[in-house]
């Protein structure tokens, strides 16, 4: 049966174990794939990239939230008025 490996990178679960570090910093900043028994069991991503990537996803939940109120009138209010 084959598998999509969703990363430039792969390492087994022994690897990972060896030496957990050398595994992440062997993606250069991007996703490594777990393999166990050479199927992907998980992903591995360095501290920035999954912050980038929870950035990402609200960024993209905020603007489906103004693209939901887009159609709404405006209401113009003054500093004064706050």
């Amino acid at each position: 049966m084959t598998h999509q490996i969703l990363a430039g990178t792969a390492a087994s679960v022994s690897e990972l174990k060896r030496n957990p570090m050398a595994t992440v910093a062997a993606g250069e900043g991007f996703p490594v794939a777990i393999l166990n028994r050479n199927e992907p069991a998980f992903y591995c991503i360095p501290a920035k990239a999954y912050e980038a990537l929870l950035d990402r996803i609200e960024d993209l939940e905020l603007n489906a939230i103004a693209d939901a109120r887009a159609g709404q009138p405006v209401t113009k209010v003054t500093l004064d008025e706050l």
